[in-house]
């Protein structure tokens, strides 16, 4: 699998096509999405998360991405099953990004 780039339109489209999504929310000139960008597409490319459908969107670029993040800062990561936001949070380090990949792999939702 690999890190699709899209825009708020598809990112709906898609939380609800595939059954779970992880989203980056990422802005120009940041530091830690930088850092984290490579760990972001391993764990795309991982077989124990082929279950999950990764996206990438540029904050700045999309609106409804940027009032999520009014009061939060890029790298700001979203998870979603079947159309329903799970978590949201910024995160700083891989083990943090992991951990909420992790969750959203273990997530059962009843009609799963």
């Amino acid at each position: 699998m690999h890190v699709l780039d899209t825009h708020d339109a598809d990112l709906r489209r898609l939380t609800h096509e595939k059954a779970k999504v992880f989203a980056k929310f990422t802005s120009e000139n940041c530091p830690t999405c930088e850092e984290l960008a490579p760990s972001f597409m391993q764990f795309a490319a991982d077989p124990a998360f082929e279950s999950i459908f990764f996206v990438r969107l540029n904050s700045e670029e999309n609106p409804v991405a940027s009032k999520m993040m009014q009061e939060k800062v890029a790298p700001f990561f979203v998870s979603y099953c079947q159309g329903q936001l799970l978590e949201c949070d910024t995160l700083f380090t891989e083990a943090e990004v992991k951990n909420m990949v992790l969750r959203l792999r273990h997530y059962m939702p009843q009609s799963l």
